[in-house]
């Protein structure tokens, strides 16, 4: 028996993803200035000019946009696939030794920052005065510490990490940081690649002394 399926226009499709960026880009920036408190979903309409019923709907509400924002930036497009099934994951898992992981992961970490630190640092202002700001930062926090568990574990496969894999997967939660990254290349002018040897020497200088 025949099933009928409902037609989906690819026009239509492309031209709700270009809304939708239209949309997450006028929210990364003024969530940064004049800041998420500051800006009304109308603001962010006028922006990316669109209406603001297009806004809710495609976002249903502004917790939602700023939590979508935060995984975009994160991710750097809006495609479905889970960080753990990244390529850049997949790079470092096929590395064996533990300087080499690191420094396949510090670069994927330094691309992160470089798209992430304005929207991230606006988020850590606005979770000081606003619950749903607050939410998103604490669940971001969760999921960077879980990340971090799973890289511990993949490194501590190298036998060349001396300590205990929740003392390994705090070192790496904390200097990946997007504070690290601020004060080191925005703040104080680091180049890029300064950074990322900063990343690898000092976390490796860690995980390979004993606790």
């Amino acid at each position: 028996m025949a099933v009928n399926r409902p037609y989906v226009s690819p026009r239509r499709q492309e031209q709700a993803r270009v809304t939708r960026r239209l949309i997450l880009g006028a929210a990364a920036k003024l969530f940064v200035d004049p800041g998420y408190a500051a800006t009304p979903l109308t603001a962010v309409a006028a922006e990316a000019g669109v209406a603001v019923q297009t806004v809710y709907a495609v976002f249903g509400s502004k917790r939602q946009l700023l939590s979508d924002l935060v995984d975009v930036t994160l991710a750097g497009d809006d495609e479905q696939v889970a960080m753990a099934d990244r390529s850049f994951v997949a790079d470092i898992r096929a590395l064996t030794g533990l300087r080499a992981k690191l420094s396949r992961f510090a670069r994927h970490l330094a691309a992160i920052h470089a798209r992430q630190a304005q929207v991230m640092l606006a988020l850590a202002g606005a979770a000081t005065a606003d619950a749903d700001a607050a939410a998103i930062w604490r669940k971001n926090i969760e999921e960077r510490r879980r990340g971090m568990v799973m890289f511990a574990a993949d490194l501590a496969a190298t036998g060349e990490v001396r300590v205990s894999a929740e003392r390994a997967a705090d070192v790496l939660w904390l200097a990946q940081d997007v504070r690290n990254y601020d004060w080191l290349v925005r703040e104080r002018g680091w180049p890029v690649e300064r950074f990322e040897r900063w990343f690898v020497d000092s976390v490796a200088a860690v995980l390979g002394a004993p606790d």
